[in-house]
């Protein structure tokens, strides 16, 4: 109970001066607080020595109730503070680790067979060792269950023919996309039986009216000869189906069709050069020196 009125007094009196200080206009707030602190840290000094206090009784009152019940100095003592543990060597954990004896016991553990002075010792194995052995035999038990019993999984060859097939997809969707990328300063002549049979199929459904079903020319005109009004040039077809010619009634086909087809037809539209259908219309326009020689090497 005194420890606590001191304490009690303490903080009153840290209290009393903080209040005499705001009505004095001579103290300053920064020595207000240096008096506010002071009396804080001598409050956490004063509960430090009472707890102090407390714990030296505490060990009086057990060394008097154990004296009361016939325990000797030595006992109490013993009582009052235990003996350490012994710690374990470091080997120990280790040796437990990997089944090892301790080298006292290396003795017992010589074979009884040596090779010119050399002996063995009949370690066993370590544990961690066979954990990891029979968790191996377990893994290939399952794997061979899973891919050649079961067929949950792919072995590597059919593997290799999915992820082939994948890709071959995967190269097919690129290609179209690419295909479509294709405008009037890059596309090229080819010769692609696919090509030129997607080519004929829009001719015939676009073209035919105005051109002829074998684009010997009728309201348009003959597409087979080496004349031209807008040029013979893979790239002047290309330019002339996209966006027409509407002076002469040739309508633009960029919103109809995509930039591969019109590659197309524009390249079905150059194989039939040469090809001199019946009922041809009469040549038209500017001969083209490059579509001759084209279909002098067909």
């Amino acid at each position: 109970m005194r420890v606590f009125r001191i304490i009690l007094s303490i903080l009153l009196l840290g209290t009393s001066v903080r209040a005499s200080a705001a009505d004095d206009t001579i103290t300053s707030g920064d020595i207000q607080n240096y008096i506010g602190y002071g009396a804080f840290v001598t409050v956490l000094i004063v509960i430090l020595l009472a707890m102090l206090m407390l714990l030296r009784t505490f060990t009086v009152l057990t060394k008097i109730a154990l004296k009361a019940q016939g325990y000797t100095n030595e006992q109490i003592k013993a009582e009052m503070h235990p003996a350490k543990k012994e710690k374990k060597p470091k080997g120990e954990a280790w040796n437990k680790l990997l089944s090892l004896r301790p080298m006292a016991e290396e003795k017992d553990l010589l074979i009884a067979h040596d090779y010119d002075g050399i002996q063995e010792l009949d370690n066993p194995i370590p544990g961690w060792f066979m954990y990891l052995f029979y968790a191996s035999i377990i893994f290939a038990g399952g794997y061979l269950l899973t891919y050649h019993v079961f067929h949950f999984g792919q072995l590597q060859y059919e593997e290799y023919n999915t992820e082939m097939a994948q890709a071959a997809v995967a190269k097919k969707l690129y290609l179209s996309k690419a295909a479509n990328q294709v405008d009037e300063n890059t596309v090229k002549l080819e010769r692609d039986p696919e090509m030129l049979k997607a080519g004929q199929v829009i001719f015939i459904q676009n073209c035919k009216p105005c051109h002829g079903e074998h684009a010997e020319g009728s309201v348009g005109p003959n597409l087979t000869d080496d004349y031209w009004l807008h040029g013979g040039k893979i790239s002047d077809l290309f330019k002339t189906i996209k966006y027409g010619v509407l002076a002469k009634g040739m309508p633009t086909w960029e919103k109809q069709l995509s930039p591969k087809q019109i590659a197309d037809v524009a390249n079905y539209v150059k194989s039939l050069q040469g090809t001199k259908p019946a009922g041809a219309k009469e040549a038209q326009g500017t001969k083209d020196e490059a579509s001759e020689k084209l279909a002098a090497n067909k």
